[in-house]
């Protein structure tokens, strides 16, 4: 496929009188024809007529399985069918770079050459490139801080309402999986933000697969500017929404969701201005990630993230149509084909309703977050003023959206003023991070959800805490019933994603003796914990001297199995071993009792907690 960007820009040799008479007129959008009169020369996308099928990964029973699939079934079509508009482009020395991801081709060219290429059999349309700034929250429009916030917390507030450190304390942060952030860059030196960097080793930094820039000349770039061999953020918010995904700086900064887990990144806004080309070519890079300064017949989907952090938009006052609007949505789907969750905010333009209406937000193939309010540092499950309602009408669908929603006002994670620089911010891009970053905590904790978005998902929609006090019957929803426009599935529950649901019910049983000491054996059988729905976080195990009564804790014994010894009771008799398990959702549970017969102890008695 040719990747080469050429520096020169040429007229199409047919005039468009020519064309014209040939070419559907709907084939070529308004805004392209609005941008290339009176001679003029505008960035356009020559969308192929042929697009490839890929309903077979829908079958396939592994993430990885996917990401061949998709990435080959793609790139391979796009080469088939791209080479006549290549060719031309190339021979013509126009400025071009071809995408798969949703076969197109990027142009800057003129009317007469949009209409040329419009004529193709082999061209569904051409559609305009616009270059839209986006409405970004900013380290300096940090908001003002509650008394006491000089000192960081230890886990941020937000982090902790959606119960992220309940997932850690059952040992899943994330391990083993890849969030990636597309954005305006990353800090990647930040302190709380290297040790998650795939591509750095303790020792040193390798940038190939871990990070693209999609800021090409003639664009400047700032301050990182244009084709950054390392990740850099010319803006701070790209590195404050991977902060509140996976940032931990091992101290006093506790900012992201999943510390355990590894990130990489792909700038897709050049100092917050994006186009749908600019976001395009992150969404390919993700599904195979290649080397710097390589290109996607080198991608390698084997190195694609589970989940993408995604907080822009593509604004239809900045002249985002309902051709881009599709391009994108295409790019999505292919990323969800490929097991890949796409993680969206919803928008900032609450509180009016059917405000939801940019991508990747508005889509049904993301999973949308709508923002909570942490007023005074203390989060609650009221929606913030600013935070995008549904339905989706702009493309006429009517779609509720939201999906889901999670903390979005006084966040506090990493920016890019320095490596030890935290800025508190407010927006759905501040929301957004912390779902993504919880699909990470959810495929490390439930490994056979890897791959498969509409089960991750659900797990993660049908858990969400649906408060009773909300008021829900605004903007086309019904009072009490979710999903709604407003909270989607209702607020994001880490804790009982990963459990899958409340705990209903535990039972112990003892394999071997439960007669220990004196002529029997100090160590008697094993006793196990059998959960019945959800999965518990925290184990006790413990023992009454009545039936029904107080429950004293034996010290230390806190698995999920427990070996009978004598040592551990205080007098020789009839005990009742019991197990208490604190689950990750759901009121703590006691267990069945099981009579324990103890024939001697030692003369010196262990001290016992007695609750």
């Amino acid at each position: 496929m040719n990747f080469r960007i050429s520096a020169c820009v040429v007229t199409g040799l047919l005039s468009a009188v020519q064309v014209i008479g040939a070419v559907p007129e709907d084939k070529v959008t308004p805004w392209v024809m609005e941008k290339t009169s009176a001679g003029g020369q505008a960035e356009f996308l020559v969308v192929m007529a042929d697009q490839a099928d890929l309903t077979p990964a829908r079958a396939m029973a592994t993430k990885a399985a996917k990401g061949r699939f998709v990435y080959d079934a793609l790139y391979q079509r796009a080469q088939q069918t791209q080479a006549g508009v290549l060719g031309l482009l190339a021979a013509r020395g126009v400025a071009h770079r071809s995408y798969y991801i949703v076969n197109a081709v990027w142009v800057r060219g003129d009317r007469a050459l949009a209409l040329e290429l419009a004529a193709r059999p082999d061209v569904k349309q051409v559609i305009g490139n616009p270059e839209m700034r986006i409405d970004l929250p900013r380290p300096e429009e940090a908001i003002e801080e509650s008394p006491g916030r000089e000192v960081p917390l230890l886990v941020e507030e937000g982090i902790t309402f959606v119960r992220a450190p309940e997932v850690w304390s059952a040992g899943f942060t994330g391990q083993g999986r890849v969030v990636a952030g597309a954005d305006t860059g990353i800090r990647w030196t930040h302190q709380a933000l290297r040790p998650q960097y795939r591509g750095w080793n303790g020792t040193t930094a390798d940038h190939n697969f871990n990070w693209h820039d999609s800021i090409h000349p003639p664009a400047t770039g700032g301050a990182c500017g244009a084709d950054s061999p390392a990740p850099c953020d010319d803006n701070g918010h790209g590195t404050h929404t991977v902060g509140t995904a996976v940032g931990d700086d091992g101290a006093a900064n506790e900012i992201g969701m999943a510390p355990g887990a590894k990130f990489i990144g792909c700038r897709n806004m050049d100092q917050g201005a994006g186009t749908p080309a600019r976001y395009i070519e992150c969404f390919e890079f993700f599904l195979a990630p290649y080397p710097v300064g390589g290109n996607p017949g080198q991608g390698n989907p084997a190195l694609a993230p589970d989940v993408t952090v995604n907080s822009w938009g593509c604004p239809p006052e900045e002249g985002c149509d309902a051709a881009n609007m599709e391009l994108i949505r295409q790019a999505v789907a292919a990323q969800r084909a490929a097991g890949i969750v796409t993680g969206a905010s919803a928008g900032n333009s609450g509180s009016a309703c059917s405000t939801v209406m940019d991508p990747p937000g508005m889509h049904d193939e993301s999973l949308s977050v709508g923002a909570l309010s942490c007023a005074g540092n203390v989060c609650t499950d009221t929606l913030a003023s600013f935070s995008s309602r549904g339905p989706v009408t702009i493309d006429g669908s009517n779609r509720v959206k939201p999906d889901i929603v999670a903390p979005g006002t006084s966040v506090r994670s990493a920016t890019n003023a320095s490596d030890t620089a935290y800025a508190s911010l407010q927006g759905t891009s501040m929301s957004g991070p912390h779902v993504s970053g919880a699909v990470a905590l959810l495929l490390s904790g439930v490994p056979s959800l890897d791959g498969n978005v509409n089960a991750i998902e659900t797990r993660l929609t049908d858990t969400a805490v649906r408060n009773a006090t909300n008021s829900t019957a605004l903007c086309s929803s019904t009072a009490g019933v979710y999903p709604n426009n407003l909270f989607g599935f209702g607020r994001l529950d880490i804790a009982c994603g990963v459990a899958g649901g409340a705990l209903s019910g535990v039972n112990i049983s003892v394999a071997g003796s439960t007669t220990i000491g004196g002529a029997s054996p100090c160590v008697g059988g094993t006793a196990t914990v059998t959960e019945t729905n959800g999965t518990g976080a925290a184990h006790q195990w413990g023992f009454r001297t009545v039936s029904g009564g107080a429950i004293t804790n034996l010290t230390g014994q806190t698995g999920t199995s427990y070996q009978l010894n004598c040592t551990h009771f205080p007098a020789t008799g009839t005990f009742f071993l019991v197990e208490r398990t604190t689950p990750l959702c759901g009121a703590p549970i006691v267990s069945n009792e099981i009579p324990i017969t103890v024939q001697s102890v030692p003369v010196e008695l262990q001290r016992f907690n007695i609750e």
